[in-house]
């Protein structure tokens, strides 16, 4: 698979999970029960970038290897998905 290839998956794998770790852990600053002034009270009370960049990249790390086990045992990949794009020759 083209190195291209492999950087564009994990990207879009990368993104997608750290819209899905992102929440996780979540405390508010109303739920801290200190708001500070000029904030909003859902902003987070401490927020963990670097725990969170860490987790999104391990768990896309385990999906792709987990991807690619998958399309180099039983030879299913991207070339393998539907062409819903019609051909005009």
């Amino acid at each position: 698979m083209p190195l291209l290839t492999v950087a564009a998956i994990f990207f879009v794998l990368w993104w997608t999970v750290l819209f899905i770790v992102l929440p996780l852990g979540h405390r508010s600053q109303e739920d801290e029960g200190s708001v500070a002034t000029g904030t909003i009270e859902s902003a987070p009370a401490r927020f963990r970038g670097g725990r969170v960049l860490v987790l999104t990249t391990v768990i896309s790390l385990a999906l792709y290897a987990s991807y690619h086990l998958i399309s180099s045992s039983l030879g299913i990949g991207i070339e393998n998905l539907p062409n819903i794009v019609p051909s005009f020759n």
